[in-house]
């Protein structure tokens, strides 16, 4: 890999993740600042910075041509030899006996990447069987409710969400669905597209610390989902078409397609989508929350 694109809290951060990624120096890099990094309000809306890190070393150039020029230039020094060695009349029969003798090398040669393309297609079997949700889970979980949902004027999450608008000085109307395992919250009004944030990152934020406030003093876990102007669902359609061209461009150039990080539940979304292509294979690499899917060809 002559490159690495990372992102983290800092610009030293993903500088560092880059460079453990490529395994270089700091002296043996260049450097460019993708996107700067941002703290948002008390946290929310908290944008990451993006870096890429490229070798300053002369890249070599690629396999096939190298393997192209070693059997290219084999014929011409066996050549040289035999002329040397033998009389001009057995020069025809020596070419077969070099053709012969070469055949079995450059099968040697190819072997190894047979082997690590299967080493890495085993291993993107495995990180996709992890994280590929099960057939009990639909890949809808976000959208489809629970009939027992209950309207709630007075719960944890709706104090919460209701004081974080305030502070924000956003004008939202919250609304509240409970039952005895989930939480649902409906959010609209002409704030909405600010609590969403940039991809939909500034919703997760929420989601994730209204979660901590309902299961803070809970027995049990309960599931938390926050909604705006029904953006999880047209986020989920998102993705799917996303995923199906991407898989078409896999199929059509053979080279594989690494996404943006993306949270569990939208990785989950690209898989299912594509569980059902047979030409093509999903996979993830990268840690939390800079976790990616990637996409190849089977």
């Amino acid at each position: 890999m002559d490159f690495s694109e990372k992102w983290g809290t800092s610009i030293d951060e993903a500088v560092r993740l880059a460079l453990e990624d490529l395994k270089l120096t700091r002296d043996e890099v260049n450097v460019t600042v993708l996107e700067e990094p941002s703290r948002g309000f008390f946290g929310i809306g908290q944008k990451l910075a993006k870096v890429r890190v490229e070798k300053i070393t002369v890249v070599k150039a690629p396999e096939p041509e190298e393997i192209k020029e070693k059997t290219a230039a084999k014929p011409a020094s066996a050549e040289r030899s035999a002329e040397r060695t033998a009389p001009s009349g057995e020069k025809k029969t020596e070419r077969p006996q070099r053709d012969r003798s070469e055949r079995p090398e450059r099968r040697d040669d190819r072997r190894p990447e047979r082997g690590e393309r299967s080493d890495r297609r085993e291993r993107g079997r495995r990180d996709k069987d992890r994280e590929r949700p099960q057939r009990s889970e639909s890949k809808l979980a976000l959208r489809v409710r629970p009939d027992d949902l209950q309207e709630m004027t007075e719960h944890p999450a709706l104090t919460f969400l209701n004081e974080v608008s305030e502070k924000m000085g956003l004008v939202l109307e919250v609304k509240c669905y409970v039952n005895e395992e989930n939480v649902f919250i409906d959010i609209e009004g002409k704030d909405s597209g600010t609590i969403i944030g940039k991809r939909g990152q500034t919703l997760d934020a929420i989601q994730y610390l209204t979660s901590l406030v309902v299961n803070k003093d809970s027995e049990k876990y309960i599931r938390v989902v926050i909604d705006a102007e029904n953006y999880r669902a047209k986020r989920e359609r998102t993705l799917e078409q996303l995923a199906n061209r991407l898989a078409d461009k896999v199929k059509r150039s053979g080279k594989s397609v690494r996404l943006e990080p993306m949270n569990p539940y939208e990785r989950k979304v690209i898989h299912a989508t594509l569980q059902g292509r047979p030409e093509v294979t999903t996979r993830s690499e990268g840690e939390e929350p800079y976790r990616r899917v990637i996409i190849e060809r089977k």
